[in-house]
């Protein structure tokens, strides 16, 4: 009798837990346990908090796992200013380019699968693609366009080495003429593959192979597994890699009963913490929730929380395992994780080069900042950032909205402060 009371109080008491603290895929741990300071890491908190209380940032959220545990995971100042909204741990954020990992990965998926392979020309997908042009300068300060030296592979979408910006380049005026021009596609109320198919037409910032060029790159892809796999964008990521990796609040567009947790946009401008700019498309707030919900942007479109974001890279560092369950081979993450930029493209960072969906540090010295040789990172344009250290084993996700950030050094000193804490 005394036993079942024990266990009723047990599952209530359970029954009353937050889910999140139910649901949680990675145990918290005191940071000693896997070699990192409380007391050092206090620094990290400390100067986060500064940064809410000076107004540089509204709110954000800062994941450490080590060792496949959780040692600090801790939210700051608030997600929504005008209603005081405290930041949450669960708060959902658009994390823009770090969706490029994401469809990356579902890209080598298939190719373990046979259902391509990434040295494939693009237009065996996508037939539009078959003969591309480039634009080149011209000595009159205008430009002229040239059939392109050889055909885009997947390969070099990867590696954003396909020529392709984001419509900013020499022949900008044709891209705005297209209505394609930047990142952002919530708003759009067309499939991704209209989208795409119409961009085969314009001319490109650089040949296939020659240069680093960030921009469309990922969106491509997306159209790519689409075609490859014979399912849209959004339910091939959701059955192959967020369901299997338990990310149940990453999504393209918000469901019902989700939006409250969206953290607000913030711009950075002259020192002083705003509202962003409601006209700009990129700084949207609502197209997440209320918009057309018909464009799946492979290389931007994904919202998502710290733990989910967590999860994924650390399937990641685990060389494609996660709860027992392989998503990747190890072969595969060790060429993703590994740089394929061609002898002589370098990217904007001293120091860095660019895997299959993620930059790669390579020279620590020529980088200048903490880390280890090997890491893995991207970011994405409302702030987010990102790293996996495999030498450390090391998980690092970094979650604010703010657009423009003229003039802040929490990356930085992100950075610093959690490196600085490692002790064993």
């Amino acid at each position: 009798m005394q036993i079942q009371k024990y266990l009723s109080v047990l599952l209530l008491s359970c029954l009353l837990l937050p889910l999140s603290l139910i649901a949680q895929p990675f145990p918290s741990v005191v940071p000693e346990s896997v070699g990192l300071s409380s007391v050092r890491l206090n620094h990290l908190t400390t100067t986060f908090r500064h940064y809410v209380d000076q107004e540089q940032l509204s709110g954000s959220v800062v994941l450490v796992m080590r060792k496949g545990k959780v040692a600090y995971f801790e939210s700051f100042g608030e997600s929504d200013l005008e209603t005081q909204h405290p930041m949450k741990k669960d708060a959902i954020f658009r994390i823009a380019s770090q969706t490029k990992a994401i469809v990356s990965t579902g890209i080598m998926m298939l190719q373990e699968e046979g259902k391509l392979l990434i040295s494939d020309p693009l237009h065996k997908y996508l037939p539009a693609f078959q003969e591309t042009t480039v634009a080149e300068p011209t000595v009159d300060g205008g430009y002229t366009i040239v059939k392109a030296k050889r055909a885009i592979t997947l390969r070099d979408l990867l590696t954003h080495t396909a020529g392709i910006g984001y419509g900013y380049g020499l022949a900008s005026d044709a891209w705005v003429a297209a209505g394609i021009q930047g990142w952002y596609f919530a708003d759009r109320d067309e499939p991704i593959q209209a989208t795409i198919n119409r961009m085969a037409a314009l001319p490109f910032d650089a040949h296939p192979g020659e240069r680093f060029v960030y921009g469309y790159n990922t969106d491509i892809l997306g159209a790519v597994i689409e075609v490859a796999s014979g399912m849209p964008l959004d339910d091939f990521l959701r059955k192959r890699i967020l369901e299997p990796l338990d990310m149940e609040d990453t999504h393209f567009y918000l469901p019902s009963g989700k939006s409250e947790r969206l953290a607000t946009v913030y711009s950075l401008r002259d020192g002083k913490l705003r509202i962003a700019d409601a006209e700009d498309p990129m700084q949207n707030q609502g197209a997440y929730i209320d918009g057309p919900r018909t464009s799946f942007s492979g290389g931007a479109g994904l919202l998502s929380t710290a733990e989910d974001y967590a999860t994924f890279l650390q399937m990641m560092l685990n060389k494609g395992l996660y709860n027992g369950q392989r998503l990747l081979s190890r072969k595969t993450v060790e060429l993703m994780t590994t740089s394929h930029l061609p002898e002589g493209v370098s990217m904007w960072t001293p120091g860095m080069g660019f895997g299959l969906g993620f930059s790669v540090l390579e020279d620590l010295g020529a980088r200048g900042t903490m880390g280890s040789e090997g890491e893995f990172a991207w970011g994405g344009a409302y702030h987010s950032t990102y790293w996996v250290d495999p030498a450390e084993e090391l998980v690092v996700v970094y979650f604010t909205q703010l657009i423009p950030a003229n003039g802040i050094d929490d990356h930085q000193k992100l950075r610093a402060l959690i490196y600085q804490a490692i002790v064993d």
